[in-house]
C-alpha cells in the first residue's frame, strides 16, 4: 500500500480520533448492559431495569442526526478540520462527566436526568465527528484506494468496541462490590487521556484539497442540508438504507445480547466479552480486506455480500447462543459481528461519499449515517429486549434482524456502482 505523507498523516490522525470517539460512544452500551439498571434505573423487576438502561442508551443514537446536521453543516460551510475538533471535545466531555455522576441511591431522580444530557452530548458529538474523519481520508486517498483507505479509517470502530470492552472486562476483576462502588467509572474517566493525545495529533491536520477548492472558489453551500432534501433525497435516502442493518447487527450483539447472555442464559459476562474482543480483532483484518476487495470488484458486490449473510444468520445466531457452550458462544459473537456488521460497516466510509457532491457531502454522508443509526441502532436493544420479554423466545427478533438486511439489500440494488467516480468531478454538485 503506497500513499503520500498527507494521506498517512489523514489516516493516522483520523483513525486515533474514531478510536477515541467510538470508544467513547460505546463504553455507555457496555455500561448499560452491566451495571446502569442497578445504578441509575432500578426497579423491583430486573427487566424492567434493563430496558430502562437501554431506553438511556438509544437517546445517544437519537442525538446523532442533531449532531449530524449542525457539524454537517458547518463541515460544508467551513471545512473539515475544524468540526473534528469540536466534536471530539463535546464527546470526550460528556463520557468523563458521566463517570463523575452520582447514582440513584445518592440523588434520586436527578441521576438518571444526568445521564440522559450526558448521552445526549454523546450522541451529538459522534453524530457530528464520524462525517469529518471519513472526509479527511476519503477526500484525500487515490481514487483506486478509496475503498481501502476509507476502511482504514472504519477500523476505528473495532478497536474503539475492542477498547471499551476491554476496560470493562479490566474493570471487572474487581470484587463485585468494587466495581459496583466506583470500578464501573474507570473506563469513563480514562477517557480525558484519550482525547488530549487525539487532539493533539488532529492539531496538524490540513482542510482537504477538494473542499479547499470549492471554498477558494467561493461555491460552498449556502444551506448544505436542504440542498441535500432538495437535489439528493434518493442518495439520502439510499445512505439510511443502507445504514440500518449494519447498526441493528452490532447493537444486538454488542448491547442486547450482553444482557441476554448474562441475564436470561445466567452465564458470566465475560464470556460475551470475549466474543466481542476476537470480534474486533478479527474486523482488524476483514475490513481492510473487504474495502481493499471493493476497489477491484466494487462496492455493490460486497455489500450484497453482507446483508445477504445478515439474512441467513438471523436464526443461528440465538440457536447457538442458546448452547451455553462458552467456546461457541465466543466463536458466534466474533463471526456474526465481523461479518454481519463489519463488511458493510467498512464501506460507509467510500459508499456514501461516492454519493454526494463536495458542496454537500459532509451533511449528506451525516444525516443519511445518522439517522439510518438512531432509526435502527438506538431503538434495536429496547425493542429486542420488549419482544424477549413478551415472546419467551428470540424468534422475533430474529426476523425483526432479517426485514432490516432486507431493507439494506434493496437499498444497495438500488444504488449504481460510484467505486470509479472522480470526487473532484463531483466537486461542484
Amino acid at each position: 500500500m503506497s500513499a503520500s505523507p498527507t494521506v498517512r498523516s489523514a489516516v493516522l490522525a483520523s483513525v486515533l480520533g474514531t478510536v477515541v470517539e467510538w470508544y467513547d460512544f460505546l463504553v455507555y452500551g457496555t455500561a448499560a448492559a452491566l451495571v446502569f439498571g442497578k445504578l441509575f434505573f432500578p426497579a423491583a423487576d430486573p427487566a424492567v431495569g434493563t430496558i430502562a438502561s437501554l431506553g438511556a442508551y438509544a437517546v445517544g443514537f437519537i442525538a446523532r442526526p442533531l449532531g449530524g446536521a449542525v457539524f454537517g453543516h458547518f463541515g460544508d460551510r467551513l471545512g473539515r478540520k475544524t468540526m473534528l475538533m469540536l466534536t471530539m471535545l463535546i464527546m470526550g466531555a460528556g463520557t468523563f462527566l458521566i463517570g463523575c455522576l452520582p447514582t440513584y441511591a445518592s440523588i434520586g431522580i436527578w441521576a438518571p436526568v444526568l445521564l440522559i444530557v450526558l448521552r445526549l452530548m454523546q450522541g451529538i458529538g459522534i453524530g457530528g465527528e464520524w462525517g469529518g474523519a471519513v472526509l479527511m481520508v476519503v477526500e484525500n486517498a487515490p481514487q483506486r484506494s478509496r475503498g481501502l483507505f476509507g476502511s482504514l479509517v472504519q477500523l476505528g470502530y473495532p478497536l474503539g468496541l475492542m477498547a471499551a470492552t476491554g476496560a470493562f472486562a479490566l474493570a471487572q476483576f474487581l470484587p463485585p462490590e468494587d466495581f459496583l462502588a466506583w470500578g464501573w467509572r474507570l473506563p469513563f474517566l480514562v477517557s480525558a487521556v484519550l482525547v488530549g493525545v487525539a487532539l493533539f495529533v488532529r492539531l496538524r491536520l490540513a482542510e482537504t484539497p477538494v473542499f479547499a477548492g470549492l471554498r477558494d472558489a467561493g461555491a460552498t453551500a449556502r444551506v448544505p442540508l436542504l440542498e441535500v432534501l432538495r437535489r439528493h433525497r434518493r442518495a439520502f435516502l439510499i445512505a439510511i438504507g443502507l445504514k440500518v442493518s449494519e447498526i441493528a447487527w452490532v447493537s444486538i450483539l454488542t448491547v442486547f445480547c450482553i444482557a441476554y447472555v448474562t441475564g436470561t442464559l445466567h452465564l458470566p459476562g465475560k464470556v460475551i466479552i470475549n466474543g466481542i474482543l476476537l470480534a474486533g480483532a478479527v474486523e482488524l483484518v476483514s475490513m481492510p480486506l473487504a474495502g481493499w476487495l471493493s476497489d477491484r470488484v466494487g462496492r455493490k458486490p460486497i455489500y450484497i455480500a453482507g446483508t445477504l449473510f445478515s439474512i441467513a444468520a438471523a436464526f443461528p445466531l440465538f440457536w447457538l447462543l442458546d448452547t451455553r457452550d462458552p467456546l461457541i458462544i465466543v466463536l458466534t459473537v466474533a463471526v456474526a459481528l465481523s461479518f454481519g456488521q463489519g463488511i458493510m460497516f467498512c464501506l460507509h466510509a467510500s459508499f456514501m461519499p461516492e454519493l454526494f457532491g463536495t458542496r454537500v457531502r459532509y451533511s449528506g454522508i451525516s444525516m443519511g449515517f445518522q439517522i439510518g443509526a438512531a432509526l435502527s441502532g438506538g431503538f434495536t436493544p429496547v425493542i429486542a429486549a420488549a419482544l424477549l420479554a413478551r415472546a419467551g423466545g428470540t424468534w422475533p427478533v430474529s426476523l425483526y434482524l432479517i426485514v432490516l438486511a432486507v431493507v439494506s439489500l434493496v437499498s444497495v440494488l438500488l444504488t449504481r456502482e460510484t467505486s470509479s467516480d472522480d470526487l473532484t468531478v463531483a466537486m461542484l454538485e
